[in-house]
């Protein structure tokens, strides 16, 4: 039986069964197995705007890589078919780079940022209707994830991952000053990251 083999023993595919029925040891073999990767795609992308970007960036875009695939009940890794030929490590891996492209256009169009201008034009590898809801839907499907949150927690993550605000019309909706949003944004980014790391 698959489960009585080690989990360095699964096979891509076993091991993506098992991530589909959230199952904890294989969401955690999938760390383990992919993350050099995801990183390496995410350091690809990324190492082009050095001026405008930083660590954290990477750390943002490695969190929003996680909850792509986790909403709407993995449908993006219940896409990936075997049959074309292509590696679990290459679907990821597009997935990886469609996610990294999306935070550069999402600074692209943020106010006194003009080095991206090249990104706003990259079209997403797998760009299409579900990619163009996603956006907008991403409150309610991650909500499973979130409904620990505080109130006041939630409501930053709608208005910061889903609809996209800049960090002064976040600190001018909520009161607060846009050094605390930055603040906020880091706690809330790692809390979501660990969270959907230990997702089982």
């Amino acid at each position: 039986m698959m489960n009585a083999l080690q989990p360095t023993d699964w096979t891509d595919l076993e091991l993506l069964d098992l991530m589909l029925e959230k199952d904890g040891k294989a969401w955690k073999e999938f760390h383990r197995r992919f993350d050099r990767l995801i990183y390496r795609c995410i350091h690809k992308i990324t190492s082009r705007f050095r001026s405008v970007l930083c660590d954290d960036d990477v750390r943002e875009i490695y969190a929003q890589f996680l909850i792509n695939i986790t909403v709407r009940d993995m449908k993006k890794l219940r896409a990936y078919d075997p049959t074309r030929a292509s590696k679990l490590s290459s679907w990821i891996g597009l997935l990886v780079t469609n996610t990294a492209w999306d935070h550069l256009r999402k600074i692209s169009r943020q106010p006194h940022v003009t080095d991206l201008d090249d990104a706003v034009g990259v079209r997403s590898y797998d760009a299409g209707p579900d990619d163009e809801l996603l956006r907008k839907q991403r409150w309610n499907l991650v909500q499973e994830t979130l409904k620990g949150f505080s109130a006041r927690d939630q409501r930053f993550v709608q208005l910061y991952f889903v609809d996209g605000m800049t960090p002064e019309q976040i600190a001018n909706n909520m009161e607060i000053s846009v050094k605390t949003v930055y603040s906020k944004k880091h706690k809330i980014r790692c809390r979501l990251e660990k969270e959907l790391r230990a997702a089982a």
